[in-house]
């Protein structure tokens, strides 16, 4: 199984980085794991509606280079559908199952996702109703991905 994490934005702050290295080594031993960052927009104070949509478009242009056809993406979007951690055991088991060799979850900017984006992915995941800056998303997914390869292989972690 591969996994990759495309995702808007640089991460600068140390915590995150380490948060991030610990639970990529850790899920080195159930998927090869590939984290590709695109360059996000600068977004000003006053933003009007079609400035909004103009930089979602234009991260959405860096992400889609990235994405493949032959991979399953997932949109992480406050639209989507929220899963306990064993339903999203149970989805990333399901789509290896079915034959799905690379599961790509797509992290959008500080304003979210494009249409085309949402639209490119075969599946919507919302982690809460509440909105989490998008570098802390990415050291939720990884623990949230580590802790379904655990669920899989019936192995225990911390609850």
């Amino acid at each position: 199984m591969n996994i990759t994490i495309i995702a808007v934005g640089k991460l600068k702050e140390k915590y995150l980085k380490d948060a991030i290295s610990e639970y990529s080594k850790r899920i080195g031993r159930y998927a090869k794991l590939q984290i590709i960052e695109v360059p996000d927009e600068k977004v000003p104070e006053d933003i009007s509606l079609k400035q909004e949509e103009a930089i979602k478009r234009r991260e959405g242009e860096s992400i889609l280079r990235h994405m493949k056809d032959s991979s399953y993406k997932i949109a992480l979007c406050i639209e989507g559908k929220t899963l306990s951690s064993t339903e999203l055991a149970e989805k990333i088991e399901n789509i290896s199952i079915k034959g799905a060799s690379t599961i790509t979850f797509v992290i959008g900017g500080s304003l979210g996702l494009s249409k085309e984006i949402i639209d490119k992915c075969d599946y919507l995941l919302s982690f809460s109703k509440m909105t989490f800056p998008h570098q802390l998303m990415r050291v939720i997914l990884l623990e949230q991905v580590y802790r379904s390869f655990k669920i899989i292989k019936g192995e225990p972690y911390h609850k």
